[in-house]
């Protein structure tokens, strides 16, 4: 599965920079999925589950909101509070 530059930013730093398959969140409208070659984007995130899928697996984590920009060169999530679940 194609890949593509997922950073996700919180004000205590960085959470994750790296190569991701897909990455699912809660937007204000809706459940989104973000995969390599999504279209330009800039949304609001609502509070819920976030999930990112690498090579590795799926990592979960809880977040509170905020917002999310996807570009030809990288989608960044930006979260007032963001946690991994374990």
């Amino acid at each position: 599965m194609s890949q593509f530059h997922l950073q996700i930013i919180t004000p205590d730093g960085v959470q994750f920079d790296g190569q991701s398959q897909q990455l699912s969140v809660r937007g204000t409208e809706g459940e989104l999925a973000i995969l390599a070659g999504h279209l330009p984007l800039v949304t609001a995130l609502a509070e819920g589950e976030c999930r990112v899928y690498t090579d590795d697996g799926v990592r979960k984590a809880h977040c509170t909101g905020g917002m999310l920009s996807c570009t030809k060169e990288i989608t960044r999530l930006f979260s007032t509070d963001f946690a991994w679940k374990e």
